[in-house]
């Protein structure tokens, strides 16, 4: 080795020795202030920072503020501007001096800061973030402000302003920002309602707030569309769909258009379950006539929205059925080319599930795998549900033979793996576990997560239960199951009845339960379902089952009771008891939506 790489080699050596030191001296000095010994812990923080003081200078300064230690701060600070160029130590060292009640020194040295606004945007935003994260809210505003102004552009920086207005309690300031933020560029709304709802949540008094400042702008530019659809957002989150619509209905006639903020609003009241409001908005797009883009949309979405009304509805008539039916047959006989799309699902869904006509919904969906025009996706979904309806009523190896076509035509896709497993699940409650058992094992790496859980699930159950050489017990709880396929629920409860009667104290019980509160849900009986679902929890809470019943009387308490405080605790429960539950990352995205949407 030559005398220059000796030379290198052992520098390097030197510096890597110095290093560890250091950064052992370091862990001692915060060791120190761990013990509360702050005179050892901040005399080796002096040591290190007089000998490396880029790398200390953040913690150490933190530290000595913390520890009210505001005069050696200061020192620190002063000698930090000696060796950088950093603008922003200009708020670390206002700070120390506002600590120590030298109030115009720190004016004057968090305004030496705002001076350098250049109007380079991105310099203001780390300026901003910088004044907000030292609870300086008020220069992170001002620093937007005066760059708004210097760019000619006052809104361009109005979102991260609304935030820290609230922040500050001038949520009068917050609003007005959004809603002058490019006003008519219809691109930003949905950003501006993502805000807005952060600042809102469902509390009623700042939702009237917001609804008399838009009011105010709408007055103002009455042919503004952004604020119509700010305002027509605000009546929806108010729960005040008639207002809602009225004013789309205005936005309509205003600017002449086809139906698409009718559509939208359709649309958008259907997913939040309210009909009534969807089927006005479908039938203001159908009175415009048939030469209108919207129209056939609307009438196909005006029958799936009436079909959703009778399946949340538990007190549905047969007369709304035979009603709904009439329209469909009126519309499809009209429309033939239907029947290769959604429209014919849902037509034989209302017979075969609603209209106990299973063989008339069948019918309509063999209609439709024969259309020439039904696409493959379609096709797929039309034979799945017509091997569903095959289960329906008893056709066993129908069912079977409809669902090994969807296997084999839709091998590499989601559509085959659901089609396997519901040739697995037929074959499980037919009894015949090892042929199920082999499709399972190769479905708990399905494509789907809903699927190669349900796969897993019912692979553990039947592992579990055959061991034992008496399958009786399982073979009863797996016919229980198609039972209630079959919609034969009181048949399904005395079978279950049968297996706790016989054995009282057998492996299945929690599963038993758990398909009981399957029954009570279909009922809409909620509160057995969730007697059924607290008992699990109680007496089986190691089991596999403990988490899924947990999310389950989370999602019952959220969806059909909206108690939602009681939401928000089974959530939290399963995120701290369950963390390895399937369910977790499903958990924590509903309880960030509550969260985000509850009352401050």
């Amino acid at each position: 080795m030559n005398l220059k790489k000796r030379i290198l080699l052992f520098v390097f050596s030197i510096f890597l020795g110095a290093n560890g030191f250091a950064q052992s001296a370091l862990l001692q000095a915060r060791q120190y202030l761990a013990d509360k010994n702050y005179e050892k812990a901040f005399n080796a923080y002096s040591e290190l920072y007089s000998a490396n003081p880029d790398s200390i200078y953040y913690e150490y300064y933190s530290n000595l503020m913390l520890a009210g230690k505001y005069k050696e701060a200061e020192k620190i600070v002063e000698k930090q501007f000696t060796l950088r160029d950093n603008p922003y130590l200009n708020i670390d060292l206002g700070s120390a001096f506002y600590m120590q009640g030298k109030y115009d020194k720190a004016y004057a040295s968090f305004n030496a800061l705002l001076n350098r606004i250049n109007g380079d945007a991105m310099f203001t935003e780390r300026m901003a973030k910088a004044f907000s994260d030292a609870g300086l809210e008020d220069y992170a505003i001002f620093a937007f402000e005066k760059t708004g102004r210097m760019l000619g552009v006052p809104y361009y920086f109005n979102g991260p302003l609304s935030k820290l207005y609230a922040k500050c309690g001038h949520l009068d300031n917050a609003i007005d920002a959004l809603l002058t933020t490019m006003p008519g560029l219809t691109v930003n709304v949905d950003n501006v309602k993502t805000i807005l709802l952060e600042l809102l949540g469902d509390d009623p008094d700042k939702l009237r707030q917001a609804q008399k400042a838009i009011l105010t702008k709408l007055n103002e530019q009455p042919e503004n569309v952004y604020y119509t659809d700010l305002l027509t957002w605000i009546f929806t989150q108010k729960n005040d769909w008639d207002q809602a619509l009225i004013q789309i209905e205005a936005l309509d006639e205003r600017n002449k258009e086809t139906g698409k903020s009718l559509m939208d609003l359709a649309r958008t009241a259907g997913n939040a379950k309210q009909y009534e409001t969807a089927g006005k908005a479908y039938d203001d797009i159908i009175a415009k006539g048939k030469d209108q883009p919207y129209y056939l949309l609307a009438r196909s979405e005006q029958l799936c929205n009436e079909l959703a009304g009778i399946r949340s509805n538990p007190a549905f008539t047969q007369e709304q059925v035979h009603s709904l039916e009439k329209k469909y047959d009126s519309f499809l006989t009209e429309y033939p080319k239907y029947y290769s799309m959604k429209t014919a699902s849902e037509y034989a869904m209302l017979f075969a599930q609603y209209g106990n006509d299973v063989p008339k919904g069948i019918e309509i969906l063999k209609k439709g795998v024969e259309e020439p025009d039904t696409r493959r996706n379609m096709m797929g979904v039309f034979k799945l549900q017509l091997g569903d309806y095959y289960l329906l009523i008893g056709q066993l190896w129908d069912a079977s033979l409809t669902y090994s076509q969807v296997d084999k035509e839709f091998k590499q896709d989601v559509t085959g793996e659901d089609a396997r497993f519901r040739n697995a699940k037929l074959a499980y409650y037919r009894g015949d576990f090892d042929w199920a058992q082999r499709q399972l094992t190769i479905l708990k790496s399905a494509t789907s997560e809903l699927i190669a859980n349900d796969a897993l699930y019912l692979s553990v159950l039947i592992t579990e239960n055959v061991e034992d050489s008496n399958l009786v017990p399982l073979q009863r709880f797996a016919y229980a199951g198609l039972l209630l396929v079959q919609n034969r629920d009181k048949d399904a409860e005395e079978l279950l009845d049968s297996i706790n009667k016989a054995y009282p104290k057998h492996s299945l019980n929690d599963d038993i339960l758990m398909l009981r509160s399957d029954i009570a849900l279909k009922h809409k009986d909620y509160e057995k379902a969730l007697g059924y679902l607290k008992s699990i929890t109680e007496q089986y809470k190691t089991d596999v089952l403990a988490d899924d019943a947990v999310y389950k009387m989370a999602e019952i308490y959220h969806n059909n009771l909206n108690k939602k405080d009681l939401a928000k605790q089974y959530y939290e429960q399963l995120i701290i008891d369950y963390p390895g539950s399937t369910f977790v990352q499903a958990a924590r995205r509903k309880l960030y939506e509550l969260n985000t949407n509850a009352t401050p």
